[in-house]
């Protein structure tokens, strides 16, 4: 096995290691929370699905920027919550219950929300694109679900067994995904910095704000829900959205290069609201 093969497989491996520890700390009814909270749970998917491919898409048609950036925006728009997401929302005082909640919902629609969402804003450029439900169930099954139920059943089954080893595994995932990335970052640098220009950064940037402040607004009155919202919507699957640019994309390489780089800005462009949130959440103590 070559480098280039082990490494997409570490990262595979790592991500189900955070995700399998997060089902392990997880609490009863946390997989169900949005179910048995509809207006909530409405107020997600209109800022998920909804509003945010709206303005992508918007992004994309008012800003004269590469093409492949453009399709980037709106891959990383339709795809579900990353599943290391839940974490960082917690250290950002987000509700845990809800963002584990989130993290299923958004899953579970994305297998048929993707490929929808990708070929209805492809026909309105005048394209027509098909992404397979396979493609799309398969990384969320492997990356999301499958790991996050199998970690919540052990927690039920043995939690004293899962109490002990969740924080090991995360720090474990954590490191290796940490290291897996860089490599994969420095490999493919040049490509990088060949998808920035044209007021790539500044429309990157742009969209993370509004996902941000849409997330914010429509979380509802509860600052913890609020928290989990704004990140969710700003914050995306890289993973879905890379598989999705290779199974349409004649140019692979460049779309790729483009969406690991608006994945790698919205990293940046939500540090500061993940900061403030966590000292408003310290001064409320």
């Amino acid at each position: 096995m070559t480098l280039a093969q082990l490494i997409p497989l570490l990262l595979q491996v790592s991500v189900g290691l955070v995700v399998f520890a997060v089902g392990l700390q997880s609490a009863p009814g946390d997989l169900t929370y949005l179910l048995r909270r509809p207006g909530l749970l409405v107020r997600s998917v209109l800022s998920m699905n909804v509003v945010m491919p709206l303005i992508a898409a918007g992004i994309a048609a008012g800003l004269h920027l590469r093409p492949e950036v453009e399709t980037a925006l709106v891959l990383l728009a339709v795809s579900p919550v990353p599943p290391i997401l839940p974490s960082k929302e917690a250290k950002a005082g987000g509700n845990v219950s809800y963002a584990i909640g989130l993290l299923v919902l958004a899953g579970t629609l994305a297998i048929l929300f993707v490929p929808f969402s990708v070929m209805a804003i492809a026909k309105l450029f005048g394209h027509a694109v098909s992404v397979p439900v396979g493609l799309v169930a398969r990384i969320v099954g492997v990356s999301v679900l499958a790991p996050l139920i199998a970690g919540t059943l052990l927690g039920r089954v043995a939690p004293g067994l899962a109490a002990r080893i969740a924080k090991p595994l995360s720090m474990i995932g954590t490191i290796v995904l940490a290291l897996g990335a860089v490599v994969l970052l420095a490999g493919s640098w040049h490509a990088l910095t060949g998808a920035a220009g044209q007021f790539t950064i500044v429309a990157v940037f742009a969209f993370v704000l509004l996902s941000l402040v849409v997330g914010h607004v429509l979380g509802g009155p509860a600052e913890h829900d609020r928290t989990v919202l704004a990140l969710s919507t700003a914050s995306r699957h890289p993973g879905v959205a890379l598989a999705v640019a290779g199974a349409i994309a004649e140019d692979k390489q460049a779309l790729s290069a483009a969406v690991m780089l608006a994945f790698l800005v919205s990293i940046v462009a939500t540090v500061p609201y993940t900061k403030w949130r966590q000292r408003a959440r310290a001064a409320v103590r």
